[in-house]
């Protein structure tokens, strides 16, 4: 990426052609799908819309041309992916999810399993092969996603075991919240990239690890959340009763560090949610820019002739520019350093997805009480921004955490990311901040 900030026309064409894809594809069915009342009937009326991403290399396009992947750049997959949330976010998520399930099986994973899994993604004639990745769990006491890099010991943390049982891991327990791993209709995608806890006599961020889920494997059950903004993705439950996986399906990098890699997917997925945030914010200012040079409020002008309107909208473009220009940092940054970008990562997507949310409300207040009318799009732009901090790793806990770790860190350089330097990221950085202290004793220690 030059310094002036222009694109390649390699980066143009890959940018005008998701805006085809999003703008001719996508949005003739993302009304009707967002209204419909199941959940997963709305996450089947986009299946036409997924085929027709996948024959256009969008679906798995941030996998390695090696492995078939579109072998897009980070920098190339937010530039289409703007586009396209700017339509629906929830579909892009689809999309952003194949690459959290099957990237750290690139990172991690054998040979045979790049292979065997990439391979497969990539070569489905019929353009349906969708994958999983299953982090979240329930919220509990002790247990929880909220609790996973916590230094306490068992049971606090990621509840759901791998035990060994011969060539064999016998998997038990629940998930909440993981995105596509019900499949299209409702009983596992192709597969699930599952984070468990191979140790189960460990906590926190002792003993974890990811196995790959294939589709039909008896013992694993799936239940639809119904959600109420990005309902064009898919939210499960998984409900896990002594199913048993090949031993070979854990992915042999991630043994006893599935920690570090919840740590960098999350840090992988930073801009595209932020990037994400400007998409949707850009199509609520555009709304309401257009809805200001029509309506007059009743005076003898369009309301973009008066001063709190031009100046409100002034300040939310700025916000729309400045953060999309922060995940084109982020996301060259991630590509300069063999995808991490823990630290930047999660400033990224803090800051664009909560500045952005409060963006499309101040372009609500400029429209007024009609932009609470189903028929415009302003209530769907509110429901899809309010998901962005809360989701993809929540900004309050994990994100923040992740922040405050590095920071905290005595070797920390404070300029490394205006020098473009590496920042690593290691277990000591991950339990700050989980563990309530009084008077400077923990309280696990009372």
């Amino acid at each position: 990426m030059a310094i002036d900030f222009t694109l390649t026309a390699e980066q143009k064409r890959i940018q005008l052609g998701a805006r085809d894809f999003a703008e001719n594809v996508l949005a003739p069915v993302v009304r009707d799908a967002d209204r419909e009342p199941d959940p997963l009937k709305a996450f089947q009326m986009t299946k036409p819309a997924y085929v027709e991403a996948y024959r256009r290399g969008i679906a798995f396009g941030m996998l390695p041309k090696e492995y078939g992947g579109g072998g897009l750049t980070n920098v190339e997959l937010i530039l289409a992916a703007e586009e396209i949330c700017a339509v629906d976010p929830g579909f892009a998520c689809t999309v952003l999810v194949n690459g959290l399930a099957l990237l750290p099986v690139w990172y991690w994973g054998t040979e045979e399993q790049k292979k065997r899994v990439m391979g497969a993604a990539t070569s489905d004639p019929s353009g349906e092969w969708i994958a999983g990745y299953a982090a979240s769990e329930p919220p509990g006491s002790p247990g929880g996603t909220a609790n996973f890099d916590t230094p306490l010991p068992y049971p606090v943390g990621i509840g759901v075991t791998a035990r060994r049982d011969g060539n064999e891991y016998v998997l038990n327990g629940r998930k909440y919240w993981p995105c596509n791993v019900g499949g299209w209709d409702g009983n596992g995608a192709n597969v699930n990239l599952v984070v468990v806890r191979t140790d189960p006599e460990k906590g926190g961020t002792e003993g974890l690890s990811a196995v790959l889920v294939e589709r039909g494997t008896p013992g694993v059950t799936y239940t639809i959340i119904d959600s109420f903004g990005h309902r064009l993705t898919p939210n499960s439950e998984i409900l896990f009763e002594d199913a048993r996986i090949p031993a070979d399906n854990l992915i042999e990098g991630t043994y006893g560090n599935g920690d570090l890699l919840i740590n960098r997917n999350f840090a992988w997925s930073g801009p595209v949610a932020g990037i994400a945030a400007v998409g949707v914010a850009r199509a609520a200012y555009e709304a309401a820019l257009t809805w200001t040079r029509t309506y007059t409020a009743g005076s003898p002008y369009p309301m973009i002739h008066f001063q709190n309107v031009g100046y409100v909208l002034g300040d939310v473009a700025a916000r729309i520019e400045a953060c999309r220009y922060f995940c084109w940092k982020a996301a060259h940054y991630i590509d300069e350093h063999d995808y991490h970008g823990e630290l930047i990562g999660a400033m990224n997507k803090t800051y664009c997805t909560e500045t952005l949310l409060d963006s499309v409300y101040k372009c609500m207040q400029v429209v007024g009480v009609n932009s609470a009318d189903k028929k415009h799009m302003f209530e769907k732009y509110l429901r899809e921004a309010a998901i962005f901090p809360i989701y993809d790793g929540g900004n309050f806990g994990m994100q923040r955490r992740r922040v405050h770790g590095v920071l905290a860190s005595p070797g920390f350089n404070p300029r490394a990311l205006m020098d473009n330097e590496f920042v690593d990221f290691t277990k000591e950085m991950e339990s700050i901040d989980t563990i309530a202290h009084i008077e400077g004793k923990s309280l696990t220690s009372a």
